[in-house]
């Protein structure tokens, strides 16, 4: 097998990998660098143009993994799109938002090239989806080249997230994408087959996080909520940023369930955007598959409002209310965004983070702040002393490192490859699976150069 990383930058962004299996070319994954604009936050899809895809796999519909799909399907107009029927949903709606959020994107930045694709091509890839049952095996042959074997396996995460296996003349390639092993409250956890491979493909996510003792993701929600009666309790309002797909039908089901147990004062829910269009997505994705817990009466129940868009920076809304706005990292000129410039200078508010923050972003350069600094909010051209209580907590949507490891050592491969971390996080688990298993041979592929596995 041989394997190219088309990530130009490397570490997480746009997560794309070309496997040669045999005579099979299959990309996995075509996302899009949230850090960078237009082509800029593309894969190198140029260095695959003359190579004739087979298949397409995508293992989940976060845009890191996906964003990047209809133009790489441009070029290629004949492959199609293996995915998990989850997926299937949610794929075309995360994609037309990503074209509509890339056409502001261009009257603000003046970038040209955006969008980069448009509502019409997306229209005319969707009929090259495959959908994939989880744990039923399809063989693909190649005229000439033998057969190749698919499966795709729940991976938790995300709604559709799947862990994928390819097995070529008896040998058995193992991808985890993006897993979480922990059940979340509307998603179960991973369910990976435990029997030998040869090549493991992981994620390195947390490779940096050291878990702490007596904290599950159970205390960490009863912490959360916790301190959200804390903040009503105050006068103050609490701001839970988090990505519309997956994390706000999470988090408004956490809230919903602590009403019900009367863990949560009445108090206003406000919530925006994308995440709320991908509330009907989930209904019919849990009424039809049953592969996610979440019924859209939750909403109704909560009352959850719209989000106020009238706001001036630094000018405390003066409101008891919880706030699941979008982006999950404060990216810039989303609602969390623009709220987090009203609330951070107020101590009787908070903003309270629920998941991964690369630390290049708004959201990971304020868990990095202290009390006290000044924070500035550049697109706002706003400068606030942060007075708010800024908190993480860790409910991820990303396996603890030594979950991975122990998946590592049950499935006892020849070999493993490193993906979708930053260097110091796969430089962990380097080290690690090094000591705890010499006869592994672990690979960590550098960007945009072909290597043989």
């Amino acid at each position: 097998m041989k394997l190219l990383d088309l990530n130009r930058d490397g570490g997480i962004g746009a997560n794309c990998h070309l496997y040669q299996i045999g005579p099979f070319n299959i990309l996995v994954d075509a996302g899009m660098n949230p850090k960078q604009a237009g082509l800029a936050s593309l894969p190198d899809f140029p260095a695959i143009r003359d190579i004739q895809l087979d298949f397409i796999i995508l293992t989940h519909c976060h845009l890191d993994h996906l964003g990047g799909l209809p133009v790489v399907m441009r070029e290629h107009p004949e492959t199609q799109v293996l995915m998990s029927i989850p997926s299937l949903s949610l794929a075309e709606r995360m994609l037309r938002n990503s074209c509509n959020v890339m056409k502001r994107q261009r009257e603000e930045t003046g970038l040209t090239e955006l969008p980069l694709f448009t509502h019409r091509e997306i229209d005319g890839m969707v009929p090259r989806f495959f959908p994939m049952t989880y744990n039923r095996t399809i063989t693909f042959d190649k005229e000439g080249g033998g057969e190749i074997a698919i499966t795709f396996f729940q991976a938790g995460h995300v709604a559709g997230a799947g862990g994928v296996e390819m097995v070529y003349q008896n040998r058995k390639i193992f991808l985890t994408g993006d897993v979480l092993f922990t059940p979340q409250k509307i998603l179960p956890g991973a369910k990976f087959p435990s029997r030998q491979v040869d090549t493991l493909v992981i994620e390195t996510t947390r490779g940096l996080n050291e878990p702490v003792e007596g904290r599950t993701r159970g205390t960490e929600v009863e912490r959360l909520l916790a301190k959200i009666r804390e903040v009503i309790k105050r006068g103050g309002s609490a701001l839970v940023p988090v990505f519309a797909l997956g994390r706000m039908q999470e988090i408004l089901t956490i809230l919903h369930e602590a009403r019900q147990n009367g863990k949560l004062p009445e108090c206003p829910v406000y919530c925006s955007g994308l995440g709320m269009d991908l509330v009907d997505y989930f209904d019919e994705i849990a009424r039809k598959t049953g592969l996610v817990k979440f019924r859209r009466k939750i909403i109704e129940e909560l009352d959850v409002q719209p989000f106020p868009r009238k706001l001036t920076p630094g000018r405390d809304l003066r409101q008891n209310a919880i706030y699941v706005l979008s982006s999950g990292m404060l990216v810039e000129n989303t609602p969390s965004y623009r709220l987090a410039s009203v609330l951070l200078g107020h101590a009787h508010n908070a903003i309270l983070y629920v998941g991964y923050c690369d630390p290049d972003t708004p959201g990971g350069k304020m868990l990095e702040s202290e009390a006290g600094d000044e924070f500035i909010f550049k697109a706002l051209d706003f400068t606030t002393p942060i007075r708010a209580d800024v908190e993480r907590f860790e409910l991820s949507g990303h396996a603890d490192r030594e979950e991975i490891v122990e998946l590592v050592l049950a499935v006892n491969p020849r070999v493993v490859v490193l993906t979708h971390g930053d260097q110091p996080a796969r430089d962990w688990f380097a080290k690690t699976i090094a000591e705890a298993a010499p006869a592994i041979k672990v690979i960590d592929p550098e960007p945009l150069k072909e290597t043989e596995v």
